[in-house]
């Protein structure tokens, strides 16, 4: 645990804005630079500490973003909790499995996964499928496996994992991106919840820097939110450019990783 000074407390809040802001504009994705910011900007010496802190923060960021889409009439709730519930258990499983691997060779898979998240926001995002999907037998026995698939990978590497349920949900389903985003959130609760858990049950969550995070996420959401409307005619070349930040990011942590 990090001993606060003013400048690490404005460093926790300025990261919880821009992940925050990030995770508004582009959803899933958006929260790969927490652990980064944690370890890089705020301070955090362990790299298990920064991944169970940023996924308590992501959690509590992720319910606030699902009150709004809940109101909004967005959320599939039958298929987002079979999808959840697979998924917790893998959740749980991927961070038992993380907090066995050593700090910097977990960095190092970490800068390998935010690699493949970057590619996967390159590709240009299709929003047909079906607007009244209902869950059925079958629907479940195809959700249920990519739920706990991506629980693992969730708690493997720390991530809120949005990038894998969206497409997730709208292969198994074949419901629309607006939905399959929306009914994601519940997923990325879910399993930054189970991983944060998991982790807070051996010290390796940093709560008052957690709370500073999800300070500042609160006001960066309300910014993302703005900014996704403002940006709505250029979407694809903000997503490039996100991607590329967060492909030159992993190229950083890789080489610490690598050299530390």
């Amino acid at each position: 645990m990090i001993s606060l000074t003013l400048t690490s407390v404005l460093a926790a809040i300025a990261s919880g804005l821009l992940v925050g802001a990030l995770l508004g504009v582009f959803g899933g994705g958006g929260s790969v630079l927490a652990t980064p910011l944690l370890l890089y900007a705020v301070g955090v010496r362990d790299p298990h500490v920064a991944i169970g802190t940023s996924t308590a923060a992501v959690a509590v960021n992720a319910a606030i973003n699902l009150a709004g889409h809940a109101r909004g009439g967005r959320v599939k709730w039958p298929c987002a909790s079979v999808f959840a519930a697979a998924g917790l258990i893998g959740s749980f499983a991927g961070s038992s499995l993380a907090k066995m691997v050593d700090g910097q060779r977990l960095l190092l898979f970490f800068a390998f996964a935010m690699a493949a998240i970057a590619l996967s926001m390159l590709r240009r995002p299709k929003s047909e499928g079906d607007p009244a999907v209902h869950i059925t037998w079958p629907l479940m026995a195809r959700l249920a496996p990519l739920g706990l698939l991506t629980g693992v990978a969730a708690g493997f590497f720390g991530i809120g994992g949005g990038f894998l349920i969206v497409p997730g949900l709208m292969a198994a389903t074949g419901m629309t991106l607006a939905n399959a985003a929306a009914s994601s959130l519940v997923s990325v609760m879910v399993f930054g919840a189970a991983t944060s858990f998991n982790y807070a049950l051996t010290g390796q969550v940093d709560w008052p820097v957690a709370g500073l995070f999800i300070l500042g996420g609160l006001a960066g959401g309300a910014i993302g939110v703005r900014g996704a409307a403002l940006l709505a005619g250029r979407a694809v070349l903000a997503r490039r450019l996100f991607a590329g930040l967060v492909l030159a990011v992993a190229a950083y942590v890789a080489w610490r990783a690598a050299n530390g």
